[in-house]
């Protein structure tokens, strides 16, 4: 006996059913965090969006884990968070790098600008489609909120090394490309969902972790920039490891 497809009718009756308030208030804020980056870049005010979008991805972060600690996952929590994380990581960090450094380029700066948010939003559009098929402990691609965090980790430390010099124009255009093409490319980064990590892990690693902790507090705008950049040639490093390990199996 065939079930009966859901009608566009049902699927109204059940949205007016109503929608989970904790899970989509927190992906809310994570939005609003991302809107203020925006607001504030483009009223100077570089260091401040910055700090923001640490603050959107915690909450991108939490809000997920809420859902699913409290059993109310939802298609609409879904597609809210993705739309979100479309402003909060892409446009939010596009225009922030344009007003804070790619500006004196002209239309290149805002072109640039916008290769970052196109290349994030199909990164997103890829990851929704194959959220089913991919391993768990392995992201294809570098995420968008780690980019977007990059970027911030760049100009926290730009401002924490005395905010002046040329030097920003051309390494923004380049940290750009680079960001871009890692998302969109099929590199493989190491997840933060992994279900392992939340298993018993050795003491050492909790020591190591307190650690890291002590440092990031010490000095946060350093810490987080070195963080990013390991996260960030993590990826390519693993890729180019498996390639020579798959070239020296091929010739043995």
């Amino acid at each position: 006996m065939l079930l009966e497809q859901p009608t566009k009718t049902d699927k109204r009756e059940n949205l007016r059913k109503g929608v989970y308030v904790l899970p989509n208030l927190i992906t809310a804020g994570s939005l609003f965090a991302g809107f203020y980056v925006i607001i504030a870049s483009t009223d100077g005010n570089f260091v401040r969006a910055a700090w923001f979008i640490f603050l959107s991805a915690i909450l991108d972060g939490l809000d997920g884990k809420v859902a699913r600690l409290t059993g109310t996952t939802s298609k609409f929590g879904v597609e809210m968070d993705s739309l979100a994380d479309v402003v909060a990581f892409g446009v939010a960090p596009g225009v922030l790098m344009y007003a804070w450094a790619l500006k004196p380029f002209g239309k290149l700066g805002w072109l640039a600008a916008f290769l970052y948010v196109v290349c994030g939003a199909l990164r997103l559009a890829r990851f929704n489609v194959q959220v089913d098929t991919v391993e768990s402990k392995r992201f294809v691609g570098l995420p968008i909120p780690a980019a977007a965090c990059i970027v911030a980790t760049c100009v926290l430390l730009f401002f924490e090394l005395g905010g002046t010099g040329t030097i920003k124009k051309v390494s923004v255009v380049f940290l750009v490309f680079l960001l871009a093409f890692l998302m969109v490319s099929k590199i493989k980064y190491f997840s933060l969902k992994d279900p392992d990590l939340f298993k018993r892990q050795p003491f050492r690693l909790l020591v190591g972790a307190i650690m890291a902790m002590i440092l990031i507090v010490a000095k946060p705008e350093v810490m987080l920039f070195v963080i990013g950049m390991v996260y960030l040639v993590s990826g390519p490093l693993e890729y180019l490891y498996r390639w020579r390990r798959g070239k020296k199996e091929e010739l043995l």
